[in-house]
């Protein structure tokens, strides 16, 4: 290729080393940090010994969240269902990337992907018996944040494998997709839960998080 060629067409991203790319992960994940407030939607579909078609709402400022049933099969509540919890976002990428004191990481491939790589790795844990294990680690080579986590799970009477995928939404690094393939009791089940509509709000108001006060009861008649 020329040099005007290159000039026009912009130089190739070069691929990094392996070592390099894994010293700039962990450092992305120390700094990572998950937004304050979020909104977002979430359309959950499965299938098995329980059949669900859903799409909710979820306000999370914090550990306190505020969870919105809009749909049920298909259809619209005209009184939407609303449950008020306190967890941490169980898929956030801090909570689930695995690390080197916990894995073993192998470098597998590089492919790249528009002006940039992703570079995926083995994950051996080092540790045993936990009921989540990630088994392939994929790193974006722009963000160097997991862009997908492979994993398998263990829980009671449920054992699957499953992919959650991350990507970037305004500058937040976010969950897209989490599908599961699964048994439930030795019967199939799948699951695929999307993620969409994000918004960062600079402050939620209080009141998001409190449920309707009860009307006051009615004095009885003497």
């Amino acid at each position: 290729m020329t040099a005007l060629a290159s000039a026009l067409l912009g130089a190739a991203p070069a691929q990094m080393d392996s070592q390099v790319v894994l010293a700039r992960y962990a450092a992305a994940l120390a700094r990572f940090a998950p937004p304050a407030n979020v909104v977002f939607t979430y359309s959950v579909s499965q299938a098995g010994p329980h059949n669900i078609e859903q799409l909710h709402r979820i306000y999370r400022s914090g550990q306190r969240v505020r969870d919105e049933t809009l749909a049920i099969d298909g259809q619209s509540l005209k009184h939407k269902a609303t449950r008020f919890a306190q967890y941490r976002d169980r898929y956030s990428v801090d909570r689930l990337a695995p690390r080197e004191a916990e894995y073993t990481l192998l470098f597998l491939s590089a492919k790249r992907e528009g002006k940039h790589y992703q570079y995926t790795y083995e994950a051996i844990p080092l540790i045993r018996s936990s009921a989540f294990v990630v088994q392939r680690l994929t790193i974006d080579g722009a963000s160097f944040l997991p862009s997908s986590l492979q994993f398998r799970t263990a829980r009671e009477v449920v054992q699957g494998n499953g992919q959650i995928s991350y990507g970037r939404i305004g500058t937040h690094w976010v969950p897209t997709v989490v599908q599961v393939t699964a048994t439930v009791r030795g019967k199939p089940a799948r699951e695929r839960i999307a993620f969409s509509a994000y918004a960062f709000p600079r402050r939620l108001p209080l009141s998001t998080f409190a449920g309707p006060k009860p009307l006051p009861a009615r004095a009885l008649p003497h």
